[in-house]
């Protein structure tokens, strides 16, 4: 039988930080919007205590979960662990969350307090305050034997890190971001950085999502004016200077890591 806490008991804390992969999902708040799974590896989340945790959302071609978290009025977040050996469990942290963007002050404070370590991929940190913990059996997930985590994201971000050091200017994870994070599938706008970024070198956001079912809204992406974004920042900022308060006045370390953190 399933069972829900309000904060997250300490043996399940124990439990969280030996998993070796996640799942996060959210969604946008119009029903026509399209809901996003994404499976995380590596050893890039924490917990703060129990009811706040952080993971490190590393670069990719998709952006979902921090246009979701930005949205005015939304940041739902849920976080989904799954026991792959041992006794079946299967859990999950409803809560909602801030963005910290890598090139803004409040992710180095959060680095520096944290002693976090950065990756060649690192894009934000996902912050969430949890309002329900909850458990369930878990029977039918099948048994997997971990081997190790992959490194193929943080190779490929490194290679065009040395690209750009060596003069080719194009291959900058910055010009990634401007033409990848800039919105999601549905519109709506996603890393503000990468949006500013594409505006000051016209560099154009791709398309994502095709044919005669893909979103309409996104083939009109630009329609997102600099006074939009300033709205969006303006509530967002509202919400991290809320989060921050709490999460920037205790201790300099984690209270827990994922055990492979180094």
């Amino acid at each position: 039988m399933g069972l829900f806490f309000e904060t997250i008991p300490e043996y399940l804390m124990e439990w969280i930080l030996q998993q070796k992969m996640f799942w996060v999902a959210t969604a946008p708040l119009s029903s026509s919007g399209h809901v996003n799974v994404s499976p995380k590896g590596g050893s890039y989340f924490g917990l703060l205590d129990d009811k706040t945790f952080w993971y490190m959302d590393l670069t990719g071609s998709g952006n979902e979960t921090i246009a979701h978290l930005y949205e005015p009025g939304n940041g739902r977040i849920t976080v989904m662990f799954c026991a792959f050996e041992g006794s079946p469990r299967i859990v999950r942290l409803f809560g909602h969350g801030t963005v910290l963007e890598q090139g803004t002050q409040p992710f180095d404070d959060f680095v520096k307090k944290h002693d976090v370590r950065l990756v060649a991929s690192s894009r934000v940190i996902i912050i969430a305050r949890l309002h329900q913990a909850a458990t369930s059996c878990g029977y039918s997930v099948p048994f997997y034997e971990f081997k190790a985590f992959r490194k193929t994201l943080n190779e490929y971000f490194e290679r065009m890190a040395d690209k750009f050091e060596q003069g080719k200017s194009e291959d900058n994870i910055e010009s990634y971001r401007a033409a990848k994070n800039s919105y999601s599938i549905d519109g709506l706008p996603g890393m503000r950085l990468a949006h500013e970024k594409g505006l000051q070198e016209h560099i154009a956001p791709i398309q994502k999502m095709v044919g005669a079912a893909a979103p309409p809204a996104y083939h009109n992406a630009r329609r997102f004016s600099v006074w939009h974004l300033v709205l969006v920042a303006l509530v967002s900022a509202l919400c991290t200077g809320l989060s921050l308060s709490f999460l920037l006045t205790g201790s300099r370390q984690p209270l827990y890591a994922f055990s492979g953190i180094h």
